[in-house]
């Protein structure tokens, strides 16, 4: 679970980040053993360097982009959305009488492993008439001081784009963003590239090949709104951290922790429903 606060999450995060350059390491080592000589070996170091620059160079024209998104006057919410600035953004039967309320943030290293794990069936269950969703996105992971960035917000942009176009749009888009070929490291602001960003969308049939949908990525057309999504998100003083889940307005958790497989999600909605 991705935390905005707290010590022991602050310690958590530390851990993660520790993994992190752990298994990087661990891939540079298998590297090494896989080339001999130096001059490969530098290459490959020249390469990395590249990486590194290109990454940080997304990350820092991202952030030039949304000091600029918080000044600009227009402001467009995205179509399926309602509330004033179109925070409120609910998905499924509008007469189904229970609502998941699902909290994220799309840099969220756990909230990617919720989707493959449990994604499916939050989507047969909404399918189902089960519940209807409520999204409420975070940005938090953007100011994370040891990786910080701009890749949350500018996915959140994209996920509007793609909710403007339909919710099953957004649906499917948000579910590519996190699967494992797509997301990146928590420490990875990759999600701050828009191209990246629309290279994934071909992978979503509403998307692939949509003008409209690349122009308002690009144009960052849904930036201030993805502000004020993120300030409805730190605005509910609730939830510390994603992935988090409240059915009909309670919290789901086991051990104090977001259920994550089938196994542990699904017995907390049908107990919550019996209530």
């Amino acid at each position: 679970m991705s935390n905005r606060n707290s010590h022991q999450n602050k310690q958590a995060a530390r851990e993660r980040l520790r993994a992190e350059r752990e298994r990087q390491a661990k891939r540079e080592r298998t590297r090494r053993q896989l080339f001999v000589g130096g001059a490969v070996v530098a290459v490959l170091a020249i390469a990395g360097g590249i990486g590194y620059a290109v990454t940080n160079m997304h990350s820092d024209d991202a952030n030039k982009k949304w000091r600029a998104a918080a000044e600009k006057e227009a402001f467009k919410k995205p179509a399926h959305t309602s509330g004033s600035q179109g925070t409120t953004v609910v998905i499924g039967d509008e007469k189904a009488k229970n609502t998941l309320h699902v909290y994220e943030d799309m840099r969220c290293p756990v909230c990617a492993q919720f989707e493959e794990y449990t994604g499916k069936t939050v989507l047969k269950d909404i399918k189902d008439g089960t519940y209807k969703a409520q999204f409420t996105m975070g940005t938090f992971l953007d100011d994370n001081k040891q990786a910080p960035g701009a890749g949350s917000k500018n996915a959140l942009s994209a996920l509007g784009a793609a909710l403007n176009v339909s919710p099953q749009a957004f649906l499917d888009y948000k579910a590519a963003l996190y699967a494992p070929k797509n997301h990146p490291a928590e420490t990875d602001d990759a999600f701050a590239s828009d191209q990246k960003l629309i290279d994934i969308a071909q992978q979503v049939k509403e998307l692939k090949g949509n003008t409209a949908f690349e122009k308002a990525v690009k144009n960052g057309t849904y930036d201030r709104w993805a502000l004020a999504m993120s300030k409805s998100f730190d605005d509910t003083k609730d939830i510390t951290g994603t992935p988090s889940f409240k059915l009909n307005g309670k919290k789901l958790e086991v051990n104090g922790n977001p259920p994550m497989t089938p196994d542990q999600f699904t017995p907390l909605i049908e107990n919550g429903l019996k209530k």
